[in-house]
């Protein structure tokens, strides 16, 4: 184990982090996937945790397979550009196309029940930029690097029920640029959130 997994696994946990994974535990039941007799258990184990390393096992094998509902969103960049961004609704399947204008997509202010998101990308001439919130992580290993290349600027701590941005598709010429809020975009969130 590396010093920074080793690290981000000591991290104490909030009590919104533990009622977000109660929560969690809470939908699974209804949906079938544990018992009553485990949600208990469990239940008791998250109430209880004091790191992320104690609440990240009672849901890992909770995280469904999201199936797509309608048709996936589909963002091109075109000529001019596009962004995504402010407060939209996150769909389970999304497609970019970076275009001769480029795509920025955030999800800072997102609102998003998924576990898993899959975005299939086309960085093409102008590439595709994502701004993801703390918390959240992401998965590249299935991405074609292209000419421009991917440049993963997101840490390796997930929040308990964040979701998991999946990349796929091509860098293309443009490339594709993952991050975290700068500090100038975290003070504007704040600013919104007071």
């Amino acid at each position: 184990m590396t010093a920074e997994p080793a690290r981000s696994a000591r991290i104490r946990a909030s009590d919104a982090d533990r009622e977000a994974v109660v929560e969690q535990l809470r939908e699974a039941a209804a949906e079938g996937r544990i018992d009553l007799d485990e949600l208990d258990t469990r239940l008791g184990q998250a109430l209880s945790a004091k790191t992320y390393a104690e609440l990240a096992p009672l849901t890992e094998d909770l995280v469904p397979i999201e199936v797509a509902i309608g048709e996936p969103l589909v963002i091109k960049g075109g000529m001019h550009g596009v962004r995504r961004s402010g407060v939209w609704k996150v769909p389970p399947v999304i497609h970019v196309q970076g275009g001769m204008g480029g795509v920025r997509i955030d999800f800072t202010r997102a609102e998003c029940r998924l576990r898993e998101i899959a975005l299939d990308v086309r960085g093409e001439m102008a590439g595709v930029k994502i701004v993801i919130p703390e918390g959240w992580t992401t998965h590249t290993d299935d991405l074609d690097q292209g000419l421009g290349g991917l440049r993963d600027r997101t840490t390796a701590e997930r929040t308990p029920g964040a979701p998991l941005l999946r990349l796929t598709g091509s860098c293309g010429m443009g490339g594709v640029v993952v991050r975290h809020p700068n500090f100038r975009e975290r003070r504007k969130l704040r600013a919104l959130e007071s």
